[in-house]
């Protein structure tokens, strides 16, 4: 088992226990001690854990959600290889729907000036669309999320059920076996709709979401076509998403800047 496998595998465990020694680990494992405390200390570098004597804890604000105006200042290299795969997916005449996540504003950054119809309910997203020649934008109206930048309500579900659209690109900040899920319930009602107007359904999400469930599910794997991620998650994920006839692309292994 490689060691990013195991890392996982650790806050997958402190999920549900809340708690893990470094005897657990080497059992769960089969691995040393030395090997063990080296995989914490790489999750204490990640700001992932809190080391303590003898195994490690979850820190407080493991499972809070940091505000989107935050994020937006943090997206990462690999969100910004993935939002750029997922741009090189979109053809010109597409019709597309795109939520509110940043993974997926690293889309949007990467959508080249071709003709487009895009629905949204992200302020930022057609903040960012709306420079880009030939993009036709729908903003859904409705209830503004002032925290997270985002329209819903029964305004915006009922909207976008009158559009039938090509792909629609969604964000998440869970994937497990449960299927999809997010921190806020009015945001999963959203989704949960965008997914049922799309004839292609293309989540984006980095490795860390991967064996997470959070407070809000709102489609099973059954409802997703496409995953695109940095790294590959376990095996046994892997065979899961075989089963539900998931399609995995992972940017680590393909050139991930097809404008250039």
């Amino acid at each position: 088992m490689y060691q990013e496998e195991r890392l996982i595998g650790v806050i997958q465990y402190l999920k549900e226990h809340r708690r893990i020694s470094i005897e657990q680990m080497c059992d769960m494992f089969d691995v040393s001690r030395d090997t063990a405390r080296r995989d914490l200390v790489k999750l204490e570098e990640r700001k992932a854990i809190v080391r303590t004597r003898g195994g490690a804890i979850l820190p407080k604000s493991h499972a809070g959600i940091q505000d989107y105006t935050h994020r937006l200042k943090t997206v990462s290299l690999e969100k910004q290889r993935i939002g750029t795969k997922a741009a090189s997916l979109i053809e010109s005449g597409d019709r597309l729907i795109l939520d509110t996540s940043t993974t997926v504003q690293a889309c949007a950054s990467q959508i080249p000036p071709i003709d487009l119809t895009i629905i949204t309910n992200s302020i930022h997203q057609a903040g960012i669309l709306s420079s880009v020649g030939d993009i036709s934008i729908q903003l859904l109206g409705g209830y503004l999320q002032k925290e997270h930048q985002f329209l819903y309500g029964a305004s915006v579900i009922e909207r976008l059920r009158n559009y039938h659209v090509d792909k629609a690109f969604i964000g998440v900040v869970g994937i497990s076996e449960s299927g999809l899920s997010i921190g806020h319930e009015e945001d999963g009602m959203v989704k949960k709709t965008m997914i049922e107007q799309a004839e292609e359904v293309i989540v984006l999400a980095d490795h860390t979401k991967f064996g997470v469930t959070e407070f809000f599910s709102f489609a099973a794997l059954d409802d997703v076509d496409i995953i695109i991620t940095d790294r590959h998650p376990t095996e046994a994920f892997q065979q899961k998403l075989l089963e539900h006839h998931v399609e995995l692309i992972v940017t680590e292994e393909e050139d991930i800047n097809p404008w250039s």
